[in-house]
């Protein structure tokens, strides 16, 4: 049976449904419900802007786009959201879906967090940045009304979500914490585990092995 939440159909066709097992299988509540608020977030503001977007692929991304967090996915060396990328590539590969559209997706997960890029790609990839930075972050909050926004944590709480996703975030990369170099993630680093050092690009250009 379809679910409908502030008048957006969550997708349940066969390989939204597939995805969706793969994160109750790998995640947990939180990234449940953070990432379906993310795909309800991100499709009301295409909805609200006129944006058209395809429903499905939209979905697919959002439930992946954490997915590198988690132990089953997470590289050694990747950026957590090339892990999510690259997990989400793999899972449609094997539901034969067309490279344009896994591509789409692709970038979808490995752009979420990608300020100042992802917001000027195809709608797919706007969108999931758009819903996560209003779920994370609260940005354009006002673009939302407020029963609108209580119709989807009401769906998906929240529970205690600004206090949870930080320690999360840390859980999913700490043991490779070079990853977040030149992106937002260095943040939580710095703010949770001690004697963090970020890599300081400008000593990279001044100490790099050219003489001039």
């Amino acid at each position: 049976m379809s679910s409908i939440v502030a008048d957006i159909k969550i997708p349940d066709s066969k390989l939204a449904v597939g995805a969706a097992e793969l994160l109750r299988e790998h995640g947990n509540d939180l990234l449940w419900n953070h990432s379906h608020r993310v795909f309800l977030f991100g499709a009301l503001q295409g909805k609200n802007a006129g944006v058209k977007f395809d429903s499905e692929l939209l979905y697919i991304s959002a439930l992946f786009h954490d997915l590198g967090l988690t132990k089953h996915y997470s590289s050694p060396d990747k950026r957590f959201e090339v892990d999510g990328a690259n997990a989400a590539r793999s899972y449609l590969q094997s539901q034969g879906v067309s490279a344009e559209s896994i591509q789409l997706v692709w970038d979808a997960v490995a752009l979420h967090t990608t300020i100042g890029i992802a917001q000027y790609k195809e709608p797919e990839v706007a969108l999931i940045y758009s819903g996560v930075g209003y779920d994370v972050m609260g940005e354009n909050f006002d673009c939302l009304t407020k029963d609108v926004r209580e119709q989807v944590v009401t769906a998906f709480p929240r529970d205690n979500f600004k206090h949870k996703i930080l320690p999360a975030f840390l859980e999913g990369f700490k043991h490779k914490p070079e990853t977040t170099f030149g992106n937002i993630k260095a943040d939580v680093c710095a703010l949770l585990m001690p004697g963090f050092q970020r890599t300081n690009f400008c000593d990279c250009v001044l100490h790099s092995p050219w003489t001039e």
